[in-house]
């Protein structure tokens, strides 16, 4: 296929030389009417890029099939038989992707280190979660994707499950064996979907973990935000094999997104998808080399310590993503919390990502050599600063085992169940009617129906007492827990 061409980009150019008059939706009229002053903040170019598909770049009929050849350009790009854009972010798209494998009531195969937006997509869509536990690597205190044959084990227990959502890389850059998964989901003819949106980039650089549809993933949704060249909101569905219909997908698709896509974020995937195939080797090249000074610079400092291959070789992980530059900050006594906040407001250097333990860094084919030198002399920064920083006692850890709560009813049924909010010491034994979340990075402690128990309690609260957000609960604050009511059973 000719990956010259950019159709949405394309079109948006034909829009501007025709000079449409447009007597519809967006209502600022393509900046005519936008307020001087955000246009001084985000440009008028923005407001003019913002035209509809539908009787806008494309006629009533969309008779240009304009969408459908950027779409058909991207699937070639990446080897999947076909892709599918969406303007609503991989949260929507992974609910959309659950749906499209298994129906209300039916049994689906999750990852415990799920994105909570896949906690929403198990409440939303009715589905039954079958846990697949990550492999939870105790001195990092972090959380790894299941083996295959933890896959394979609750495949045999459940033989009636529809499918497996996998979540690779994790958002500190470590990956899972999605070929063994895949491996263990064929095996008894159901499909493996993967959550790989922090993998837009995967397909283009040999150097990197290999990426879900080439490891023989049916389904693999990417957000091209995080890590590629896209706006926000950006995401893709690829697709391959025939175990989950593409006219499915479609219609869930289309039951579950906006009516009012942006162009915006068709644009700029269109022109991502371009970039990486005529220069994504040589792009990647240069984020590679990148990371790797930088990993190597930041373990000469004092006091912290970046992740690299070694969680490879101490079996933790199948691969992980060099791009992520995870930093453990506990030698300095402090936690990442800590770090990012302060990394902001005194280095003006905003971390992708912090929890108790380290902030993390990603680098992408944007950074060149004076952000690699703003990061490095920012954490320079932080050491030198550290021990004049408030020293807060220790958040209270759980062992591995006691994060894996029993699921003592649907999530469904306990987020829209009659709840009410107790006091943190009474929540141990109580069934929880919420999602509780620290963020980032997003994953949930505490899912709707789980059964709290004193261990999380005290992490949770210990973590809120240093800065933890939790934006999903009731009470961010945690000073109570929203469980299922007594006469509901919790």
């Amino acid at each position: 296929m000719d990956h010259s061409r950019a159709p949405v980009l394309e079109a948006l150019e034909q829009f501007r030389r025709r000079g449409d008059v447009v007597f519809g939706p967006p209502g600022h009229k393509q900046g005519r009417g936008v307020d001087p002053r955000v246009a001084a903040v985000l440009g008028l170019d923005v407001f003019r890029a913002d035209v509809l598909l539908l009787n806008g770049l494309d006629d009533r009929r969309q008779s240009q099939g304009i969408l459908e050849q950027a779409q058909e350009l991207m699937a070639d790009a990446v080897g999947a038989e076909r892709a599918f854009f969406s303007t609503c972010g991989s949260s929507l798209s992974v609910k959309t992707a659950m749906l499209a494998a298994a129906g209300p009531g039916e049994k689906l195969l999750l990852s415990r280190n799920a994105h909570k937006s896949v906690i929403a997509a198990v409440v939303v869509n009715g589905v039954e979660p079958i846990w697949v536990h990550p492999k939870f690597d105790a001195d990092r205190h972090l959380a790894h994707p299941p083996e295959p044959d933890d896959v394979r084990r609750r495949l045999a227990e459940h033989p009636d499950a529809k499918g497996m959502l996998l979540i690779t890389p994790t958002d500190w850059g470590t990956c899972a064996d999605v070929r063994g998964v895949a491996e263990a989901c064929h095996e008894v003819g159901v499909p493996l979907i993967v959550d790989e949106a922090w993998g837009a980039h995967l397909p283009f650089h040999p150097d990197l973990p290999a990426w879900g549809i080439d490891a023989g993933a049916d389904l693999v949704v990417t957000s091209v935000h995080k890590m590629g060249g896209a706006v926000e909101q950006s995401s893709v569905f690829h697709l391959q094999h025939d175990r989950i219909s593409p006219e499915a997908l479609k219609q869930r698709e289309d039951l579950l997104g906006t009516t009012s896509p942006s162009t915006l974020v068709y644009a700029s995937l269109d022109g991502w998808r371009r970039q990486m195939v005529e220069h994504g080797r040589e792009l990647l090249d240069g984020a590679l080399a990148r990371a790797e000074r930088l990993r190597a610079a930041i373990d000469g400092l004092d006091g912290l310590h970046p992740m690299g291959d070694e969680v490879v070789r101490d079996g933790h992980a199948a691969a992980y993503d060099p791009l992520k530059i995870a930093v453990d900050v506990r030698g300095l006594g402090i936690t990442g919390m800590q770090a990012a906040e302060w990394l902001r407001a005194e280095c003006h250097v905003d971390v992708g990502g912090s929890d108790s333990c380290r902030i993390n860094a990603s680098i992408t084919h944007s950074d060149d050599d004076e952000t690699e030198a703003r990061l490095l002399e920012a954490l320079k920064a932080l050491v030198g600063a550290a021990d004049g920083l408030e020293r807060q006692s220790p958040i209270d850890l759980p062992e591995p085992s006691a994060l894996e709560l029993e699921q003592a009813r649907l999530p469904r049924e306990a987020f829209f169940g009659e709840a009410e909010h107790v006091a943190p010491e009474e929540a141990p034994g109580r069934i929880a009617a919420e999602t509780i979340t620290p963020y980032p990075p997003g994953v949930p402690v505490v899912a709707p129906g789980e059964v709290i128990n004193a261990e999380v309690v005290a992490y949770l609260r210990s973590g809120v007492g240093h800065g933890m957000l939790i934006p999903d609960a009731a009470d961010p604050e945690l000073n109570t827990f929203r469980v299922l009511s007594r006469s509901s059973g919790g």
